[in-house]
């Protein structure tokens, strides 16, 4: 009785939480408004420790969505998690994870930044190890340690705005521009948010963390962990624009959003597809920030939220049914029994694609659109467009696999019927895949963006779409003749699937030495040398005499004998020598 109360009475407050947020949000907006706190927490002689709190209509409304997609996951989990054991200790961690990422929203300042930035790192860790096994345990090592070394930069910013005697980062950025010494901040800042934003060369946590239970993907992947470095960029846009660093953010973000979707067409399992899309959203957020456009970053980052959560919910319902199998090429034709799940992930996939009048197409299509209207070289326009061409097609390859083609394997299906508990938070979420991309558009911009294109640059984004699409049915439809199952093309197959040898450059390839140095270490000194002439050695020795004095303390007729005989010897011996 306990496991449901706590699902439903979290996932009522934080829903509450989260209309209040809204309509705060919408009081701010219309009254230009930005309230700034400053709570004193301990005054002690001439030292103060203070929080200070940001509230504007940015914060406002990220805080919504977060509060929006964790009551409606929260509430999913309630029937997802319903065999777990401890799930409210998961909910718990769940509820942990939602407060740092609101801690770090509404900071501007660094310290508390450091707090919840840190604090999603290590809730994340223990979330992503919660079904323990060793691939679980290597994924949360990979992913709390990626995300260390943004804390670490984080830490060194710290200590760089020591000089400015204040961690109130908001009043010192105009101020940081003008400071060539300052530019160490906004350098620093960039790679802290690569780290958590998962851009190269530190992609490969994120198609690990889906060890981690599907409630927690969905939350993780929309609005709270990977997006928190997109967030802090806008935050810190000010200080970032006419950065030097920006230009290499584009191209390593660029490269970033085409590799992932590259991957995400060689990809089997359901959920690292959807993880890899996560990974090609976040790149184009980052390029279109380092484009020095925070706005319309923040407006992708909203939409993209709503349909990601669904998209995984989805999968979770689908993995459920498939006894916990997640291999897409066991699956297909599932339309025919789990229609409204099929209806969700059909809408969301499409909002992901940029269906023309979904969540997706208003943030997306406007990016583009402000791309070719920017004074950007022929690489980059190309890298976007490729890239949005990629979404399509490994979007449509996944409806094909589960939805269009035959069944396979049908007597490992549980044909139960759909969940009513998941289904009516899966509906929340898909209104507000259709509606939301519509209703931000109206609230946050002021004005419309203009932008006048030829036709054809107009229509260019519905071009590569239909390509992508076309190109998705054949790949779903390839058969064992095609070639990319021939040994000439296996070199470049096994580069392209696996994230351009991300993981094995990046981890493996880091670590292999320092752990076999370790382990070398561990095995001639620890275990060798020491052992013998500490820890074991004397023990060994020690040991030994304890036997021997035994022995003799055992009040033996031969040993008093032989001890007699001895020191009769010893004393006969010294007479004759003196």
């Amino acid at each position: 009785m306990f496991k449901n109360s706590i699902c439903f009475v979290s996932s009522f407050f934080l829903f509450f939480l989260s209309m209040m947020n809204f309509f705060m949000m919408i009081y701010f907006i219309m009254n230009n408004l930005i309230i700034f706190l400053e709570w004193e927490l301990i005054s002690f002689n001439s030292m103060s420790i203070v929080m200070s709190i940001l509230l504007d209509w940015m914060s406002l409304l990220f805080m919504m969505f977060v509060m929006l997609i964790s009551s409606v996951v929260i509430f999913y989990s309630k029937s997802y998690m319903s065999s777990e054991l401890n799930l409210n200790r998961f909910i718990m961690l769940v509820l942990l994870f939602v407060f740092s990422m609101i801690l770090l929203i509404i900071s501007p300042n660094i310290i508390s930044i450091l707090l919840g930035w840190d604090g999603l790192g290590l809730v994340s860790y223990c979330l992503v190890i919660y079904y323990q096994n060793i691939k679980s345990y290597n994924a949360g090592m990979l992913t709390a340690l990626s995300n260390r070394i943004g804390d670490v930069f984080i830490l060194m910013v710290i200590s760089w705005m020591m000089n400015y005697g204040s961690w109130n980062y908001i009043f010192y950025l105009e101020f940081m521009k003008n400071d060539y010494y300052m530019m160490m901040v906004g350098s620093m800042i960039i790679i802290a948010a690569m780290t958590k934003s998962a851009q190269i060369p530190f992609s490969s946590w994120l198609p690990a963390a889906m060890a981690a239970p599907t409630p927690v993907s969905a939350l993780v992947h929309s609005s709270t962990l990977v997006t928190a470095g997109v967030y802090l960029l806008i935050r810190f846009n000010l200080l970032l624009v006419d950065m030097m660093f920006m230009k290499f953010l584009m191209l390593l973000s660029g490269l970033t959003m085409f590799m992932a979707g590259i991957s995400a067409n060689y990809e089997f399992d359901l959920k690292k597809i959807i993880a890899l899309s996560t990974l090609s959203q976040l790149g184009l957020m980052m390029s279109i920030l380092s484009m020095g456009l925070p706005d319309l970053a923040f407006f992708h980052l909203l939409t993209h939220a709503m349909f990601k959560a669904l998209l995984f919910m989805c999968a979770g319902v689908i993995i459920h049914m498939m006894s916990d199998i997640q291999d897409i090429r066991f699956m297909g034709g599932i339309g025919s029994f789990i229609p409204l799940t099929s209806l969700c992930m059909n809408i969301s996939n499409m909002a992901l694609c940029g269906i023309p009048f979904l969540a997706g197409f208003y943030s997306k299509d406007l990016i583009l659109e402000m791309v070719s209207m920017s004074n950007l070289n022929f690489f980059i326009f190309l890298l976007y467009y490729i890239s949005t061409g990629l979404t399509m097609f490994y979007s449509f390859r996944l409806t094909m696999y589960l939805m269009v083609n035959d069944f396979n394997l049908l007597s490992i299906y549980n044909l139960y019927d759909e969940d009513f508990t998941m289904l009516k938070s899966m509906f929340i979420l898909l209104f507000m895949s259709i509606i939301s991309g519509s209703m931000l558009m109206w609230m946050i911009f002021p004005y419309p963006y203009m932008i006048y294109l030829p036709f054809n640059m107009k229509m260019m984004v519905i071009y590569v779409s239909i390509l992508g699409l076309l190109l998705g049915y054949l790949i779903s439809n390839m058969n064992i003749y095609s070639m990319n199952k021939f040994i000439i093309s296996y070199e470049i197959s096994s580069f392209l699937s696996m994230m351009w040898f991300m993981p094995s450059l990046s981890t493996y390839g880091l670590n292999y030495h320092f752990l076999n140095f370790g382990y070398n270490l561990l095995k001639n000194i620890d275990m060798g040398w020491s052992e013998i002439y500490s820890g074991h050695g004397i023990y060994m020795i020690l040991k030994k005499y304890s036997i021997f004095y035994n022995l003799l303390q055992l009040t033996n007729y031969k040993i008093y004998l032989f001890s007699f005989i001895l020191w009769m010897m010893i004393y006969f011996m010294m007479m004759i020598m003196f």
